[in-house]
């Protein structure tokens, strides 16, 4: 199977069967090929930076009642707010004096943060900001909604699809939810102009191999500039609370494939990744993740943006452990950049590894 994974990292696609194949029947030292290959491709195209990105959980109030998700309408044990624009300004302004130069301003879908609102505190953060990448990631919305904010100087939106089957997405959501319209707005959003971020959650209940190479093939078409790829968590008031988590093993071998397929992506080590193993984050980097996303929301609130249990928003995942992350990334051959860290096509040749460690060394 060793020759399927060159072959991916050559031609950056598989067969369908042999993405089935290699899903099933990876062992461990098959994944440590794999993951040494995406490291190498990583490698080549960003070198060993990791960029950061200053995260803001602005509300965890939602319309929605996805099944899975911690901060779901339905939840009534949830501690609910949203931040006011002069909080999610001081965070930018904290953030920018740490050294970020992107914000990710992330929520639930609040029907309080109407368009008009989102687009003021866009526009006020490019003004303040206008050496910063600004990130969206706030769920569906219109398409006028989507360019309004772009006009207003948003550059990026991160909207996971979480399953490209339409039965796996009914399973996960309720009925008046539809995986087509969230399919239609990563086609807006791209079609707009933003670098636009996809994903999924690996071992989410009732998912299967098939709808893994679904995903696979659905993310190839799309060619999102970011993936963001993160074990299933549970959160104990939700429908899904005694449903068992997603594996490291198995989240670092999708974050592989998506690398050699996906060179130029901008894929994150996720914060549910750093949950579900004390050495997520550096696993998830050493498959060829070059992102990563510490908290800059305000720390009285960090605890009630619970999308699942004992989220991790402390040391190495928040702003203030940027030092704790440093010594972190070091240990394996890695340093922070403050870049902005835009989407920027690859054209090296990533078969020759070899050869470009020979010239750099």
């Amino acid at each position: 199977m060793k020759q399927w994974i060159d072959r991916l990292r050559r031609e950056r696609t598989l067969r369908p069967e042999e993405f089935r194949q290699l899903l099933t029947e990876c062992d461990t030292e098959l994944l440590r090929y794999i993951n040494k290959q995406a490291q190498e491709v990583s490698l080549l195209h960003f070198g060993n930076k990791i960029y950061i990105r200053g995260l803001i959980e602005i509300s965890n109030c939602c319309r929605n009642n996805c099944y899975y998700c911690g901060i779901r309408k339905g939840n009534p044990n949830i501690e609910r707010y949203r931040l006011t624009q002069e909080s999610i300004l001081d965070c930018c302004k904290q953030g920018y004096e740490s050294g970020f130069r992107t914000f990710v301003l992330q929520g639930g879908e609040d029907p309080v943060l109407t368009d008009d609102k989102i687009e003021r505190i866009v526009t006020n953060i490019r003004q303040g900001y206008p050496d910063c990448a600004i990130t969206l990631s706030l769920g569906e919305k219109s398409r006028n909604a989507y360019e309004r904010f772009f006009k207003a100087g948003a550059n990026r939106y991160l909207l996971r699809h979480e399953t490209y089957n339409e039965t796996h997405y009914q399973q996960l959501h309720p009925a008046e939810m539809s995986g087509k319209r969230r399919l239609q707005c990563l086609q807006d959003l791209k079609d707009i102009g933003y670098q636009t971020g996809t994903g999924i959650m690996v071992g989410s209940p009732g998912q299967t191999v098939k709808d893994i190479v679904e995903d696979i093939l659905f993310i190839e078409r799309l060619r999102p500039e970011m993936i963001g790829i993160g074990p299933f968590l549970p959160h104990h008031d939700t429908p899904f609370a005694q449903c068992p988590s997603g594996t490291v093993a198995q989240t670092v071998l999708l974050l592989s494939i998506f690398r050699l397929m996906h060179p130029s992506a901008l894929i994150p080590a996720t914060t549910a990744l750093a949950t579900l193993a004390s050495d997520g984050r550096e696993r998830g980097i050493l498959a060829g993740a070059n992102v990563v996303m510490p908290n800059l929301s305000p720390r009285e609130e960090r605890k009630k943006y619970e999308l699942y249990n004992d989220k991790a928003s402390l040391e190495a995942e928040s702003a203030e452990g940027l030092i704790v992350l440093q010594k972190q990334l070091n240990a394996i051959g890695y340093e922070i950049s403050t870049e902005r860290g835009d989407f920027i096509q690859c054209t090296t040749d990533y078969t020759d590894f070899h050869r470009f460690i020979s010239i750099h060394s």
